[in-house]
């Protein structure tokens, strides 16, 4: 979940057979779409770390790579405006998924243990328009990978930047362009990083070692430029940073996931990610954080919130039927939140197809007025074949 538990094991089978096939894929093997459940159980987890108990986090080093563990992403998501008040949603994400534990030592430049697979998003929300792209590469000869020291995450020319050698996170350029549509801003955290679950370890279904390691920056300034169709548009905003690494994460009695990043006008963020099971009920490990403006955090269980869809999207390209508007309430906070869509079409049409958007937000806290705007991640909703 982004966290997502964001997509853990992401398109291994396809990953894998990308390190037999060409240098730069620019998409999967010629395949039906395939369900993000299908990727994210407890098999196949021989050989690898598994996230079982909370530990202590390091940084720079936890910034890079953990290639013990099967799969990990860096995940940015934002609102900006420019000065006119044209407002753009974002996603960027790049995730390192390992091939296998113990393949053999291959004497070549281009012999990897680890693929990288890109989601690139931006949504133009006066055009009315949500644009989608994917990348693929192996970690060889320089055209993937990721390091602490500089702090660096790219593929290909889509990169996540730290400042200077020292593996120093902030602040981080955020660099993506495909087919005229392109991302460069700067982030800089408002509050200090938050580690989600239980110390850090969140917990996605009953099987010790389904979970991952997980912390975010819930809150950054960013400053920079969009493209659009070749127009250039200066922009602020407010960005979500997400970190999280992997080997397992759902239970077979587990179906996908809606995850939610809010950022409100009080100054307060909130996130929950509510897990499905195969009835569409809310699973007893969904989970989620309040943050106050201090940076100070309280951990949300599922108990603690009500979560209702009050409309349904039904995509035109692939018949999906998604929730789009959602009624959020945390009885214990006094918060009860609308959250709507600023435009109903941004589905990720992709390898994994998903529903991934940016979204603003009305409500109440304690009785009086609020509002903010966020993400939204939504996943398993594919119609049956």
């Amino acid at each position: 979940m982004h966290n997502n538990p964001a997509l853990i094991g992401l398109l291994a089978y396809i990953l894998l057979g990308l390190s037999l096939c060409s240098l730069r894929p620019d998409s999967p093997p010629e395949a039906a779409v395939i369900p993000v459940s299908a990727t994210l159980g407890g098999d196949d987890t021989e050989g690898y770390q598994r996230a079982y108990a909370p530990r202590l986090f390091e940084f720079p080093a936890d910034h890079g790579p953990h290639p013990d563990f099967r799969t990990e992403w860096w995940y940015a998501t934002g609102n900006l405006a420019d000065t006119m008040g044209r407002r753009f949603g974002y996603q960027l994400t790049l995730f390192r998924v390992a091939l296998s534990p113990n393949l053999p030592s291959v004497d070549s430049d281009w012999g990897t243990r680890q693929v990288y697979m890109g989601h690139f998003a931006l949504t133009d929300v006066a055009g009315n328009q949500h644009y989608g792209f994917e990348r693929f590469s192996r970690a060889a000869v320089g055209l993937a990978g990721a390091q602490a020291h500089p702090f660096q995450v790219w593929l290909e020319d889509w990169s996540f930047a730290g400042a200077g050698d020292t593996g120093t996170l902030y602040p981080l350029r955020i660099q993506a362009q495909e087919q005229g549509i392109a991302l460069d801003i700067t982030l800089k955290p408002v509050k200090p990083v938050v580690f989600q679950g239980d110390r850090g370890l969140s917990q996605k279904s009953a099987e010790p070692g389904n979970a991952s390691y997980y912390y975010s920056y819930t809150r950054l300034e960013s400053h920079g430029t969009v493209q659009v169709n070749g127009r250039n548009y200066t922009v602020s905003g407010a960005s979500w940073l997400d970190r999280e690494w992997s080997t397992s994460a759902l239970g077979s009695d587990q179906s996908g996931w809606d995850w939610f990043a809010l950022q409100l006008d009080d100054g307060r963020d909130l996130m929950f990610y509510r897990l499905r099971g195969q009835d569409g009920a809310m699973d007893r490990h969904s989970s989620g954080i309040l943050v106050d403006v201090g940076g100070a955090t309280r951990k949300i269980d599922a108990a603690d919130v009500k979560l209702e869809s009050q409309a349904i999207w039904i995509s035109p390209e692939t018949g999906d039927r998604y929730p789009s508007r959602w009624r959020l309430q945390v009885p214990t906070e006094k918060l009860d939140l609308t959250i709507s869509p600023f435009i109903e079409d941004q589905e990720m049409r992709l390898s994994v197809r998903y529903w991934e958007g940016a979204v603003a937000v009305i409500g109440t806290a304690a009785d009086k007025p609020i509002t903010g705007q966020g993400y939204v991640e939504m996943t398993r909703y594919e119609t049956a074949p």
